[in-house]
């Protein structure tokens, strides 16, 4: 079977290898395992590897480049109108070599994949959608046009698109699904944490605004000023670490606050293992594997109400839901620290509900959407 990738993903070539984000790439050599070639369609880009890129483990790829773009600017905009044909023309011709067509949405290449796939109804698809499916949310034109496509069945035939959460009025083509990242065999006992010495707070992913880390930061802040032991690791690298560095100095947080850059894998497991909470206040999610990773582990999720968060979190049950208004949120917080009982009983129901959703599960999941 010849499985055809179409995504925005950058990826780097050295030697014969192909290098691309650590997470997705653990991600595709699960839907490699059952496929005899896959042809890759993505930016390539010139970078130095670091601990953040993996490779593919598949000895079968062709890789076809694509070059990205955007809408941001006005010069942007009018390059983009040589840079779309050519990727369509390209994105086109390797669907007429595909057996299974997999889209990775949303984004600018996913958009012109998903209006690709409409001249390919006779051809097996999935598309992982890995942003917000809330039709309530605001998103841009590019991301709701996309949505459309790919519900409407009349377009998208022979198509499984996965989501993240449970949405209402769906087509019988949209499928509710998860990421994982842990196995059954990496399930351990998990002793109760402590409430009654430093707690401890991480952020894990890019520090950029949509995350929303200075907001972590402001929390707290506010939290040390009101007598609270506690501290901050970020795990993640971006635009706004010298911001949130500055902030540091300014308010004499040195104490409190760590930053920690891009960590390996097993570098994060031991920091989920060793934290109370995890922290992420984002504008915007998918399914936020860190907080599923977090819940794993017994570090209980503080979160915005975006996307699938609530559903995740059974609307508090297994966090804490954020209204992003630092007093209210810090009372919270305030709360479950000051009844440790609470607080366990929370971790509890968090591990049990994320320790369901395994990568031995999600392998299988994947399995069946081959080969159906």
């Amino acid at each position: 079977m010849v499985f055809t990738i179409i995504t925005h993903v950058p990826h780097i070539k050295k030697g014969n290898k192909f290098f691309a984000y650590q997470p997705y790439i653990r991600e595709m050599n699960i839907w490699e395992k059952y496929v005899s070639k896959i042809v890759i369609v993505a930016p390539l880009i010139n970078s130095e590897l670091t601990s953040i890129y993996s490779c593919y483990n598949h000895t079968n790829i062709e890789f076809i480049e694509i070059e990205s773009f955007n809408l941001l600017t006005f010069k942007s905009f009018f390059k983009s109108f040589i840079i779309i044909p050519n990727n369509f023309f390209k994105i086109f011709k390797s669907f007429t070599k595909s057996d299974h067509i997999h889209l990775r949405c949303p984004g600018n290449v996913g958009l012109i994949g998903s209006i690709c796939q409409i001249f390919f109804p006779k051809i097996n698809k999935t598309v992982k959608y890995a942003g917000n499916w809330d039709n309530k949310s605001k998103q841009p034109l590019s991301y709701r046009f996309q949505k459309y496509i790919l519900r409407t069945t009349f377009l998208t035939k022979k198509c499984k698109v996965l989501v993240y959460g449970e949405w209402k009025n769906n087509t019988k083509n949209i499928v509710s699904f998860f990421t994982a990242s842990y196995f059954e065999n990496d399930k351990i006992e998990i002793a109760p944490r402590k409430l009654n010495q430093k707690i401890r707070f991480i952020f894990v992913g890019t520090l950029t605004e949509g995350k929303k880390p200075f907001y972590a930061l402001q929390v707290i802040n506010n939290l040390v000023k009101r007598g609270l032991n506690c501290s901050l690791d970020y795990y993640g690298e971006g635009k706004e670490l010298e911001k949130l560095k500055n902030f540091v100095i300014v308010n004499n947080l040195s104490n409190h606050v760590s930053f920690y850059n891009n960590q390996s894998q097993e570098t994060i497991k031991v920091a989920y293992q060793c934290s109370n909470f995890i922290i992420l206040p984002s504008k915007s999610e998918g399914w936020p594997k860190v907080v599923a990773e977090g819940m794993f582990w017994g570090c209980l999720p503080i979160a915005s109400k975006v996307s699938c968060i609530p559903n995740m979190l059974d609307n508090g049950t297994r966090g804490i839901l954020l209204d992003l208004d630092i007093v209210k949120d810090c009372q919270k917080i305030d709360d479950i620290i000051s009844n440790e009982s609470f607080y366990n009983e929370k971790v509890k129901n968090a591990i049990l509900w994320s320790r369901t959703y395994t990568l031995d599960l999600f392998e299988s999941k994947i399995k069946n959407f081959i080969s159906s």
